[in-house]
């Protein structure tokens, strides 16, 4: 029973663990020259694990694909991967967000340990091995700096990621392969992702690369209805990224998609109502000037100041209710997207209805998928970590249950 594995991020390993731990042999190929790059990198700041929210809302997480993560989840989930962890020997800890990191906040103590318990389970690992298809014999191919290669394996697993940070090796090549193969692939979009505006010369200048912090992102549904979206983002070159720009970047990206642009409203001081803004914006200023006003008496001041100036016209700042209203609720327009290349994750990719409880493909038995390349998506803050790691298990654990299954006379 020879299972092959294609990438190796943390579906991939996990992948791995499941199927050998069920008896299968197993082979781990990835393109690069060492495993899991993008895990490292992302952990860079910190390896945010999991959550340690409530089950219902770590569910709500995952929006639309919410019944089809749940069952994988229950499966392995944040408790049972915190679990794991401690097994390789590193301690967790819930930070004051309710995140769950290592204790040492570093990713790679924890991928040096989880790949030393692999080695000596007997998983073996290829690196510089690209998949490049599949050869005559419908068996994988691959390029290897020495030439090309094709492998016999009874059951693949592909755990190829999406099409954000390219240069890792989530580089979205597979996408044709498979749907050569007759496979419809949902297209890619970038998710938690920063997005274009459009700044003044004068903004841009003066701002780029400073935070905004203590706001809100106030989104507005087809229906009227409002969210509340409290945190903080970065000012970029072209536009916003970061903090809560990603935790509504789906809703964003889909309003542009539909409409061509999209509106958010920000809301820079949460902790004041328009009443009291207006009462107090409207004292008289004497002699100081606007943005002393500003600052005195809404505590608005820096690159909160230069957003107002960016967005607002002299008649707005010349009345203090439209200049309050503007403060709870400054509309910025938002015209794409930046480049998938550029995103934290991707959304789109292998989608869950072609695939069978054991995420193998319906009509390419013996073929399964895990990770980011099926179609899911959920903000940061561990959940696309924990899904990550659950998808491998399931595709690890499913694939070496097909094989015995197969393997039992009078079963197919």
């Amino acid at each position: 029973m020879k299972i092959a594995i294609i990438g190796g991020g943390p579906a991939g390993l996990m992948a791995a663990e499941a199927a050998r731990a069920a008896g299968a042999e197993v082979d781990l190929y990835d393109a690069m020259a060492s495993v899991g790059r993008k895990f490292l990198l992302a952990g860079k700041g910190g390896l945010n694990l999991t959550h340690s929210e409530p089950s219902e809302k770590f569910l709500s997480r995952y929006g639309a694909r919410r019944a089809q993560v749940e069952p994988l989840l229950a499966s392995f989930g944040p408790d049972a991967l915190q679990a794991w962890v401690r097994g390789l020997g590193i301690e967790t800890f819930v930070g004051s967000s309710g995140r769950v990191f290592p204790k040492d906040l570093k990713a790679a103590p924890l991928l040096r340990a989880w790949l030393r318990r692999l080695r000596q389970a007997g998983v073996r690992f290829h690196m510089r091995h690209r998949w490049s298809g599949w050869d005559a014999q419908g068996a994988p191919c691959f390029v290897m700096p020495e030439g090309n290669l094709s492998v016999q394996a009874d059951a693949v697993i592909f755990a190829l990621g999406g099409g954000s940070w390219p240069k890792l090796g989530s580089d979205a090549a597979w996408v044709p392969l498979l749907a050569g193969r007759g496979l419809q692939i949902t297209p890619l979009q970038p998710t938690n992702c920063g997005f274009d505006v459009g700044w003044s010369e004068h903004f841009r200048a003066k701002f780029a690369g400073q935070p905004v912090k203590s706001v809100a992102i106030v989104l507005r549904n087809d229906a009227g209805a409002e969210s509340w979206h409290p945190g903080e983002f970065v000012i970029t070159e072209t536009g916003v990224e970061g903090g809560v720009i990603y935790s509504v970047s789906a809703a964003l990206r889909d309003e542009i998609l539909a409409k061509g642009v999209a509106t958010l409203r920000l809301d820079l001081a949460p902790d004041r109502d328009v009443p009291r803004l207006t009462h107090d914006l409207s004292r008289p200023r004497g002699k100081r000037t606007m943005a002393t006003h500003l600052q005195r008496q809404a505590h608005i001041e820096g690159v909160k100041a230069g957003l107002l100036r960016e967005v607002l016209s002299k008649e707005d700042f010349a009345d203090p209710a439209r200049l309050a209203a503007a403060i709870k609720s400054l509309p910025l327009r938002l015209v794409s997207p930046r480049p998938l290349e550029e995103a934290i994750s991707t959304a789109g990719g292998v989608p869950f209805e072609a695939l069978d409880k054991r995420l193998m493909v319906r009509k390419l038995p013996g073929i399964f998928c895990a990770g980011e390349m099926l179609d899911w998506e959920a903000p940061t803050g561990g959940y696309l970590l924990t899904a990550c790691f659950a998808t491998g298990q399931a595709a690890g654990a499913g694939a070496a249950a097909w094989l015995n299954k197969r393997g039992t006379p009078g079963v197919d």
